[in-house]
């Protein structure tokens, strides 16, 4: 993942209790001083989470969307407006590019992506427009991502939302397999991806309690959503990593690295998977991303993602080596670690 080069301070960090996060999350809170109340408060739907970081992209133009379904995995020709996907954008081979949260409001497709990718994004897209009715703009300037709750009451048409559309609840089953349909498992998150305009952060937000990334990506891992740039490497498939679940059509045309989609899907298995670890809590060691995962005689993966999570303790995902036993013994830093498979064997 390409970080962003200009250093960004969010106003909300003048909050009281605001501490700053550092990496891919600079520039918003890391908390405000109680990431386990922040939490729950994001559970019950009570709090926002600062997430402005992110980059804004938007295409505008008659053929937006039909242009769009023929660079990407999702199904998204006849979008409906408000209507929201999850969406890639793959390398020839296959290889996950950009991961895309994108909303259509009748006249504009609204894309936001992780901090630092808008401009890469932007740039490719733009290249790719040929003598399409469509125009490219990296409005991340003038726009802004928060994180919602959804009970809040919005005025009518505004503000345009990004939901996420599979979401986990509750564990997960021993073993995945992908099923192409349009159900939608799960309950909505009690919160959702909202887009303001930047100069209007502070008052949107309100009295509103506030949380940090720490509360979102503790939920985030125990819910097993993948990350672009956390989950993902320059290898990574989509079926590795769950998203061949919610973020690919498995019956749209053509798009770019869907021969390798298609082939993986119908003769085989992606190389690697993603797994949900409990790590014991009897230690205060919580193992940092890119940790090694251990198996009993050599190393069978590495840790993307670790956190703290108010009622399951230290949690974490890996990528592990799909010959991996499911009821092999792991330790990551000297913590034991049991799997929960999220991708089939």
């Amino acid at each position: 993942m390409t970080e962003t080069t200009t250093q960004y301070r969010s106003p909300l960090l003048d909050r009281h209790g605001a501490v700053e996060g550092e990496g891919p999350d600079a520039g918003v809170a890391w908390h405000y001083g109680d990431p386990v109340r922040e939490q729950r408060l994001l559970e019950q739907g009570l709090g926002f989470v600062d997430l402005s970081h992110r980059g804004v992209v938007t295409v505008t133009g008659p053929d937006r969307l039909s242009w769009l379904h023929s660079l990407t995995t999702q199904h998204v020709a006849d979008l409906p407006p408000r209507a929201s996907v999850e969406d890639l954008v793959l390398s020839p081979k296959g290889h996950v590019e950009h991961a895309l949260h994108l909303v259509d409001d009748g006249e504009t497709t609204w894309i936001t992506v992780e901090p630092g990718t808008a401009p890469a994004l932007a740039g490719w897209l733009d290249s790719m427009r040929f003598m399409l009715r469509v125009q490219v703009a990296d409005v991340t300037a003038q726009w802004a991502v928060l994180g919602e709750p959804v009970r809040r009451e919005s005025a009518p048409g505004e503000p345009l939302a990004w939901v996420d559309p599979w979401p986990r609840t509750g564990p997960v089953s021993a073993r995945y397999n992908p099923v192409d349909d349009d159900a939608h498992p799960g309950a909505t998150r009690p919160w959702r991806e909202v887009l303001v305009p930047r100069d209007r952060l502070v008052d949107h937000v309100g009295d509103w309690d506030l949380a940090g990334t720490w509360a979102a990506e503790a939920l985030r891992v125990a819910a097993c959503r993948p990350r672009f740039g956390f989950e993902t490497d320059h290898r990574t498939i989509p079926h590795e990593v769950d998203w061949l679940r919610t973020a690919v059509h498995l019956r749209k045309g053509c798009y770019r690295g869907q021969e390798t989609v298609a082939r993986v899907h119908n003769l085989g298995r992606p190389p690697r998977r993603l797994v949900l670890l409990h790590l014991d809590g009897s230690g205060h060691h919580l193992p940092p991303r890119g940790s090694e995962v251990l198996g009993p005689q050599r190393a069978v993966g590495f840790v993307t993602s670790s956190a703290r999570h108010h009622e399951l303790g230290p949690v974490a995902l890996a990528l592990v080596k799909r010959s991996t036993p499911v009821d092999a013994v792991l330790t990551v830093d000297g913590v034991a670690a049991a799997q929960e498979v999220l991708v089939g064997a």
